[in-house]
């Protein structure tokens, strides 16, 4: 725990107790060494129930060219046969103006609309879900770049001593060989 609360003063500024829980899943996954990507589509399809499946699949369809030119081909087929019938024997099982064709498509609409917006709402719960799993991804990610600079800048500091006690050394070597130097011109 003491790990926990050091990583999370250092690179969030609070406290492990004071972060939310995804900041707490991620200082986890920092502590620990793990990754924290995954794979939420997968996920989320395996807690799919039979019938949201159903709603996506009418959605999908509902959605498509292919429904579209089917919905339009029965339009036009129930509007020629019945006036052909109506100009035939002067009576079609639907007069214009179609109130039979109006009460299908308005039950039609009735029942697709709400599928259409279950399937619409369980996407948005796994873009959500998507949006959150990425913010724990990318604050990790964040993280991880903050101990790499530190890790760097350490280096950096170490280094520049260690260069700096070489740089000394070899101060003093020349001072000795100039000084050396100097004598054996004089002698």
């Amino acid at each position: 725990m003491q790990k926990l609360d050091e990583i999370a003063k250092k690179l969030l500024g609070k406290s492990y107790s004071e972060l939310d829980e995804r900041s707490q899943k991620v200082t986890r996954h920092v502590a620990e060494r793990k990754h924290i990507a995954m794979d939420t589509t997968q996920q989320f399809e395996g807690e799919t129930t039979r019938g949201q499946r159903a709603a996506d699949a009418v959605a999908k369809f509902g959605g498509s060219w292919t429904f579209i030119s089917i919905f339009g081909a029965v339009m036009v087929i129930w509007v020629v046969l019945n006036s052909f019938i109506l100009i035939r024997y002067q009576n079609g099982f639907d007069p214009y103006p179609y109130i039979l064709l109006n009460l299908f498509l308005s039950m039609l609409a009735s029942i697709q609309a709400p599928i259409i917006l279950m399937s619409q709402n369980r996407h948005a719960e796994k873009d959500r879900l998507d949006a959150e799993h990425d913010y724990e991804v990318n604050l990790k990610a964040e993280l991880e770049i903050m101990l790499l600079h530190e890790k760097i800048d350490l280096l950096r500091d170490v280094q520049w001593n260690e260069l700096l006690v070489i740089q000394e050394e070899q101060l003093q070597m020349i001072k000795t060989l100039i000084g050396k130097k100097t004598m054996t011109t004089l002698e």
